[in-house]
């Protein structure tokens, strides 16, 4: 049995809701809806920041596990609030063949409740809260992580897929 998720924070869609829908473009600048998942398994994950050490971490872990997730059914998307040049360009020099999404104006990550105020030395700003998201192939949040670590990031998701499915 995988581990219980940590409780979604607040502003987050909880488990049980339906997904929040949106359009963004991916990292060649097509458009990519979330109503064009229905009929599979979602891994729907925000980062903060493409090409940061746990950013790369996390996306690279994904990339290495991608017959993990095909054998469990699942299209994993990464979301972050970059701009589509910038997604691409990570993408590209890691070699990412999964789909990426530029979040520019953070609507996205606001509307799933990981835009948050975050704090560094002392400073506060406003950023992507890393957290993950397993939608069903209704639609339906059907695991939320928040806070997710890069490096256990595939496995816990992993897991969670693995008895959701089962």
């Amino acid at each position: 049995m995988s581990p219980t998720p940590a409780k979604p924070l607040p502003g987050m869609p909880a488990e049980g809701s339906t997904a929040p829908d949106f359009t963004l473009p991916d990292q060649d600048g097509s458009d990519f809806s979330l109503r064009e998942a229905r009929g599979e398994w979602l891994v729907l994950y925000f980062y903060p920041r493409a090409d940061t050490p746990g950013c790369t971490t996390q996306a690279c872990s994904v990339r290495d596990h991608a017959g993990d997730y095909e054998a469990a059914g699942a299209r994993v998307v990464g979301v972050s609030p970059d701009d589509v040049a910038a997604v691409k360009k990570f993408a590209d020099k890691h070699e990412l063949d999964f789909t990426l999404l530029a979040d520019a104006d953070h609507a996205v990550a606001e509307e799933y409740g990981t835009w948050t105020e975050k704090s560094m030395y002392g400073n506060k700003y406003w950023g992507v809260q890393r957290a993950t998201f397993l939608i069903d192939p209704d639609g339906q949040v059907a695991r939320v992580f928040p806070k997710v670590q890069p490096k256990k990031h595939d496995g816990l998701v992993l897991a969670a897929l693995a008895e959701l499915i089962s």
